[in-house]
């Protein structure tokens, strides 16, 4: 039979083995050896690849193209699908027995660009595992640029994929790209910095297995479970980054991180550390970032430097109650091999570099993190908990990547040791929110109904920059939204409406208006509480069905939605239960703590004083594997709360402060006699006064010559909300009245929009103005406006680094100017430009009292200096005024000089990297010869020549006042620095 009627006959079938893995690789590989061999040409390259057209369609093409060539192309397209099926060749399909190309054809290579083609097959085999760093040297050489990489590495392109755009669009470059890039793959074969990543020469058994575990991680995945997959929400369809930042201040990055940077080398602090970690509050989206990461490495999309990626969650190695040697650990809780076991754990051993892991919740732990018990065998058998602190130090398989998450409460000082890095998970921006919430309504009018009332409700709004809330918000947005007066203000109010939406969707005909669920649901939700609360006081996340029978839980309990079947990864072990989220989890615990008559009169002072509550407060047996884990370290659950423990407790009792508030004490009262519920209410008002108190003694006293200031404690913040929750403006009063401060420093805080409504309403009760110092947080333009109400007891405000925007310092500025007690503010490290410099210039017109601006490291040009300098001719008080790190050049220069040439107050003023040259340098002399009040001038960083610098020397000349011009790493020789230095000592380079 002739070679093309081969084809035709089999036409079925080899469409079929050439699709039927749903992956487009086998025909790409099949293109790319006949395209090498000269059988195809671009253009019928060009025509078989379509972007967009499904697989099937595409490998039609191929054999219709193939088909229409001849004999010749058929059999060299046989001879090339031979290459590429695997060894198990499909029954029933066959290749001619003998075969020869009757045409002799010279290979022709005679440029770079050809080279491409002839070698197309071991080139994308070769780059395939290093696009990244072929990319990056062709962005250095300035022979790509950022859009073309990008376009390259769009996530939905497998590896191969990327290898052979990145081949195309050097071709499209041309030869000098094109030799680069030859040059470029040979010059890292040779120094074996192009890894093959061992995939040449791994077992097959190896391969089955990471075949596997990707199948396994992205069945995992592929649907969101962060919030007990309470509906089948493709990850794909509903995924939105949150707002990623290095922990530490590294000078090569400004602003938020990518995904990739959380493995990648950015932001490293310790080099011979391999644990990076993830921390957020609960809620901020970890466990859903984690399984992005899980779903892109199984894809082939990202992560690709690691061959293995096993996935861990600390929450079910709670429930791993035997000592496990390492090798268990890793494949029980995991994936299984099917064979060769100790091959590729052989290869794990000796190849860390190529394996990552990563830990889901290390606050969620029993155990505080500890570097005592030192562990290096990986056969030596020894508690879970051992096993995963050895690992993180680096005792124990040194040389793994290893990716934590955790709350900030749990991150210790002992932990932070061990650390390549923190990175800090912050929610979502605003541009996240409106993204999350279209992707969760499918419908685009709900969509766009929904974003419109949250931006009615702003309260709402900054509530909704936790995943979790806004998760909750986009589910009840029929009861949370338009509801007017009775909006919700409080995390409790949201949490209260949730169960609400839970219930009404449990028992749609019971009610056609809202379920008094406290009263109907009484009984199940008391007992979903004790198991919350037991679980909470106990750090137990998981539920055995012994546990839910000696809480009475039941069948109908375990429909209502609110827990579900645990998704273990094991396949050895018996069905287990968790709440839809841990939150979830504290507000019923609190729900029992405000309803249960079981507990002592000492369960709320303990649970303030974050003290141990297992003595006192659980008088029935606890979970079985809570007390089989007190019998094996029964020491270390006799302490005080310890840090692990601590975030929950801390929103155990949050919610239980709004839960007595005035506002929801009648929601109790068919339940709980009224006495109960008052005495409940005076002990938590108690605490927190008491709490607050205990912060204030710690107030160091100032320095001679020093205003008092108060660094906020651990603890601090969260009392405040819990003040917040309450909704009582007495117990914010009777707090407030005994802090008396000239600045309260909450740096570092992780204060978002939440915290600063929680602020704003116990601060506005302060007898005396405060500086505020929120620096290095995530207010963004939503906690800006939620800090309004207590702008008249500020008399300053820092900012720095908050994501804030024009947006933002509009309305602050215009609340800000009825502030008598306001006078100075800091907003450098933000994204302000010059759309916000006329509220600035409209606040130093009106407020004539103002004395500090500081804008520096913003996106400010000569336009908002000019609007700056409207400002500066009027006001007749400022002394400080920064705009470094903007762009003002020379024309901005020029604009402040004018103003402040017969300003009588300013005193300093910085300008440093703002691409100022000597026209803006002249004109700034004029302000050094003839302002009277100015001490220093920053003109650092620019670009400023030696003409520029005669006419500042020049003017020094007529002002004894000023006592340094900063001129370091500006446009001038060595010899004119030591020259113009002898000539000014007030000069300093």
């Amino acid at each position: 039979m002739r070679v093309q009627d081969l084809v035709l006959n089999q036409r079925t079938e080899i469409l079929r083995v050439l699709c039927s893995s749903g992956s487009a690789e086998p025909v790409e590989h099949v293109t790319d050896i006949l395209l090498s061999q000269g059988e195809l040409t671009w253009e019928d390259y060009q025509s078989i690849h379509v972007s967009g057209r499904p697989l099937y369609t595409n490998a039609r093409q191929l054999l219709d193209v193939v088909y229409l060539k001849g004999e010749s192309s058929c059999g060299l397209f046989l001879e090339a699908l031979k290459k590429v099926l695997p060894e198990e060749q499909p029954a029933g399909f066959s290749f001619p027995d003998h075969w020869s190309d009757p045409e002799v054809r010279e290979e022709c290579q005679n440029t770079f660009c050809q080279t491409l083609l002839t070698q197309r097959p071991s080139l994308v085999s070769t780059l395939q595992h290093c696009v990244d760093g072929a990319l990056e040297a062709l962005l250095t050489s300035a022979h790509f640029t950022s859009a073309d990489c990008e376009g390259i590495r769009l996530p939905l392109r497998t590896p191969s994929q990327q290898a052979r755009c990145l081949l195309d669009h050097v071709r499209a470059k041309g030869e000098a790209a094109a030799k680069f890039l030859l040059e470029y793959i040979q010059q890292g074969e040779e120094s074996g910095s192009i890894l093959n990543k061992k995939t040449q020469t791994v077992s097959r058994e190896f391969l089955k297995f990471q075949k596997k575990l990707r199948s396994s991680l992205s069945a995992q995945s592929c649907f969101l479970s962060t919030y007990g997959g309470t509906s089948h929400m493709s990850l794909d369809d509903i995924y939105t980054d949150g707002q990623l930042e290095l922990a530490e201040v590294c000078p090569d990055v400004h602003g938020p991180i990518g995904l990739k940077d959380i493995t990648g080398e950015v932001g490293t602090i310790n080099e011979e550390a391999d644990t990076v970690l993830v921390s957020g509050e609960a809620g901020s989206g970890k466990s859903t970032l984690l399984q992005r990461l899980h779903l892109l490495w199984a894809r082939e999309a990202a992560l690709l430097e690691y061959l293995l990626l096993f996935p861990f969650s600390c929450r079910r190695l709670n429930t791993e109650l035997s000592e496990l040697s390492f090798k268990e650990l890793l494949f029980q809780h995991c994936c299984w091999p099917d064979r060769d076991q100790d091959e590729i754990f052989d290869f794990i051993q000796d190849h860390p570099h190529l394996i990552l892991f990563t830990f889901d919740g290390l606050d969620e732990l029993k155990q505080s993190f500890s570097d005592e018990h030192r562990l290096c065998c990986p056969t030596q058998r020894a508690p879970v908990h051992v096993l995963l602190f050895n690992l993180i130090q680096g005792s124990l398989l040194k040389g793994v990547r290893k990716v934590v998450t955790s709350r900030p409460g749990a991150v210790t000082p002992v932990l932070k040791k061990n650390l390549r890095k923190e990175v800090l998970l912050k929610g979502f921006s605003p541009s996240g929110i409106d993204c999350f919430v279209r992707k969760h309504h499918s419908d685009p009018t709900v969509a766009a109904k929904v974003l419109q009332s949250l931006h009615t409700n702003t309260t709402l709004l900054g509530l909704c920059h936790s995943p979790v809330l806004c998760w909750i918000v986009s589910c009840c947005h029929k009861e949370l939204l338009g509801c007017g007066e009775g909006s919700p203000q409080t995390i409790t109010d949201v949490y209260l409406t949730i169960v609400e939406h839970f219930f009404q969707h449990h028992s749609p005909l019971r009610s056609t208006g809202k379920i008094s669920w406290h009263r109907e649901y009484l009984d199940p939700v008391l007992r979903l509480g004790q198991l919350a609360f037991k679980g909470i006081v106990s750090t137990c996340y998981i539920f055995s069905d012994k546990d839910l029978d000696t809480c009475a839980i039941t069948k109908e309990d375990l429909s209502l939605g609110f827990l579900i079947q645990s998704k273990d990864l094991s396949v050895f072990r018996s069905k287990c239960y968790e709440f839809l989220h841990v939150t979830m989890q504290c507000f019923f615990a609190a729900v029992y703590v405000v309803v249960s008559k079981d507990l002592d009169r000492s369960t709320i002072p303990k649970l303030f004083e974050l003290k141990n509550l297992k003595e006192t407060s659980l008088r029935t047996a606890c979970f079985s594997a809570c007390l089989l884990y007190q019998q094996v370290d029964e020491r270390s659950l006799d302490k005080d709360a310890t840090a692990v423990e601590t975030p929950n407790l801390q929103m155990t009792a949050t919610f239980a402060s709004g839960l007595l508030s005035q506002r929801h004490r009648s929601l109790w009262l068919h339940c709980c006699p009224a006495t109960a519920i008052d005495r409940k209410t005076r002990q938590v008002s108690k605490c927190l006064s008491k709490g607050m108190q205990k912060h204030f003694k710690s107030i160091p006293q100032p320095v001679a010559g020093e205003k008092k200031s108060m660094h906020a404690m651990p603890g601090f913040v969260w009392l405040i909300k819990c003040i917040y929750e309450m909704q009582e403006c007495s117990i914010a009063k009777d707090a407030m009245s005994k802090l008396e401060v000239d600045h309260l420093k909450l740096t570092y805080c992780n204060i978002g929009p939440v915290e600063c409504t929680a602020l704003a309403f116990v601060l506005q009760h302060l007898n005396n103005p405060v500086g505020l110092q929120l620096d290095n947080n995530t207010v963004g333009d939503v906690g800006v406006e939620q800090l309004l109400p207590c702008m008249h007891i500020c008399h300053s405000l820092y900012l720095r680094n908050n994501n804030i925007t024009d947006e933002g310092i509009h309305k602050l500025i215009a609340k800000s100017i009825q502030c008598d007690n306001f006078h100075k503010i800091a907003l450098f490290n933000n994204r302000l430009t010059d759309a916000c410099t006329q509220d600035f210039s409209l606040l130093l017109k009106t407020k004539q009292d103002f004395i500090s601006l500081r804008l520096g490291n913003n996106n400010i040009t000569a336009e908002g200096a000019k609007q700056l300098a409207e400002g500066l001719r009027v006001n007749k008080s400022l002394k400080f005024l920064g705009l470094w790190g903007n762009s003002i050049g020379d024309a901005g220069a020029e604009a402040l000089a004018s103003a402040l040439e017969g300003n009588t107050t300013l005193v300093w003023l910085s300008l440093v990297g703002n691409g100022i040259g000597s026209a803006g340098a002249c004109a700034l002399s004029k302000v050094v010869k003839n302002n009277v009040s100015l001490e220093e001038l920053w003109l650092t960083e620019n670009c400023i020549t030696r003409m520029g610098v005669e006419c500042l020397i020049e003017a020094l000349q007529h002002n004894a006042n000023v006592k340094s011009i900063w001129l370091r790493n500006n446009d001038l020789r060595l010899e004119e620095v030591e020259e113009m230095a002898q000539r000014e000592s007030r000069l300093l380079f």
